[in-house]
């Protein structure tokens, strides 16, 4: 047959029984929808909320017709508080011949549910056996991990998840008077406010007894940072140019280098100079420290597959952390300012070079590998002449990515005092500034495709030799 007559009549419950439950929650999500349409255009108010509304503003006109008598009895003008009232009042009238029309669409409404629900088990019974033949197809191929045959623990446990489901969400949607603790879960903000303050004590004491680790640590950042900052900042901004063109004409050619002198100039004749340098010695800082310990960890984990399955929770938390959260940690432990702004960046921009890193790594043939060792390649040799070139455009892609995303944080490494566009761009958010803004952005824009055209023409050049 082609309609499963099962299917039809149980509807999800059926898919549930058979284990499959893509087309289960598929199904009982569509089908609550149903049948809260269906109880709406029963049992619902469906006028209530106009109904309330209404009273609401006969309410207050009430107490505008009060305010205007009293007026009056004073001698006072009241045809402001009477209009107020009467507007008012009108309002109240077409709240109220909503609340009818809706009362009147009730029946639309509860045909609707049952075409949709009716429209559904048809559905369920058309492609139940569609499903259940993808579902035997993944069987053959794999029968430890895939359900067959008809299984009672499914059947319960799909009849208990449509009784917890269905019945509370019709409930939620078409009770009037349905209890608070449907909508809001019900929190405990004395429990908040003493794990907050457990928290916050526990960060304070780390802080104070690793002072000297943090101040190092800054005083490391902040060594590299000024090395940058000096060459950006303290050589003439002539030589500056000419260096980042010549640079750009080596790496990626003449029309790179044409557009590099563009967008110096860009940012040179609007008087964005200092900051953009800045800007590139924070990101030139920050990709450094995420080069000189990403790539060493990205080979490590790239030839470990047990150190990499144990720092990928680590990678997975510093990818999808939001990027204000960094912040906090990073002004209790190590203050505010530039190197702290810069630690933030480092955060948040060196997973992408690690996990590419070993993408490289795990990449390389073993078949060469196996060649190279026959051929008497040390260990060394075999990781310097042979893995790391062929992993070379997977560890250049990792690269890029870094400084695209250590960019992006430019912004948000202002809010705690980093320095650079950033800071032009936090200014115009403040005193919605919206040409300086816009400038300053693209200002930042333009750093960002310089720099990334200069590592990728840098790449594509070698890599074409």
């Amino acid at each position: 047959m082609w309609v499963n007559t099962a299917a039809a009549i149980l509807g999800p419950i059926w898919a549930a029984m058979r284990g499959v439950w893509g087309a289960f929650w598929g199904f009982l999500i569509l089908e609550t929808l149903a049948i809260v349409q269906i109880v709406r255009g029963i049992w619902g108010d469906l006028g209530s909320e106009f109904t309330a509304r209404a009273d609401s503003q006969l309410a207050r006109a009430a107490s505008f017709f009060e305010q205007a008598a009293a007026a009056k009895l004073a001698g006072q003008d009241a045809t402001k508080f009477e209009t107020m009232a009467e507007n008012l009042t009108r309002a109240a009238e077409r709240s109220r011949d909503a609340a009818a029309a809706a009362a009147a669409d009730a029946t639309t409404v509860l045909l609707v549910g049952v075409g949709l629900f009716v429209g559904l088990r048809i559905l369920q019974g058309v492609g139940a056996n569609l499903f259940y033949e993808k579902q035997y197809s993944r069987w053959r191929i794999n029968p430890q991990q895939t359900e067959s045959g008809v299984r009672w623990r499914n059947l319960v446990l799909g009849l208990l998840l449509f009784a917890a489901i269905a019945p509370l969400t019709v409930y939620k949607f078409t009770a009037a008077d349905a209890p608070g603790i449907l909508s809001e879960f019900p929190s405990q903000r004395q429990h908040f406010s003493m794990v907050a303050g457990w928290i916050e004590d526990r960060i304070d004491a780390t802080a104070v007894a690793g002072a000297g680790t943090f101040d190092s640590v800054v005083a490391g950042v902040r060594a590299v940072l000024n090395a940058l900052t000096i060459a950006l900042i303290g050589t003439p901004w002539p030589v500056v140019m000419i260096v980042i063109c010549v640079v750009a004409w080596r790496s990626a050619g003449p029309r790179i280098a044409v557009f590099t002198a563009a967008c110096i100039a860009y940012i040179a004749f609007f008087g964005y100079w200092e900051l953009a340098m800045e800007t590139v010695a924070l990101v030139g800082a920050a990709v450094f420290i995420c080069v000189i310990f990403g790539i060493p960890l990205g080979v490590w984990f790239g030839k470990s597959g047990r150190a990499y399955r144990a720092a990928e929770p680590v990678l997975d938390l510093m990818q999808t952390l939001p990027a204000f959260v960094y912040l906090i940690p990073i002004v209790a432990f190590f203050g505010t300012g530039n190197p702290p702004g810069i630690l933030a960046t480092i955060i948040f921009g060196m997973p992408p070079v690690i996990r590419l890193t070993a993408l490289g790594m795990r990449g390389v043939p073993e078949s060469i590998k196996e060649a190279a060792t026959a051929f008497g390649a040390s260990r060394w040799r075999l990781l310097k002449d042979v893995e790391l070139p062929l992993a070379l455009p997977s560890i250049m892609t990792g690269v890029n990515q870094t400084i695209l995303m250590c960019l992006s944080m430019v912004v948000i490494i202002s809010l705690i005092g980093g320095g650079g566009l950033g800071k032009v761009i936090l200014e115009a958010l403040q005193y919605a500034a919206k040409g300086p803004g816009l400038m300053g952005g693209v200002a930042i824009l333009f750093v960002a495709m310089v720099m990334d055209r200069i590592v990728q023409g840098a790449f594509r050049r070698k890599d074409s030799k």
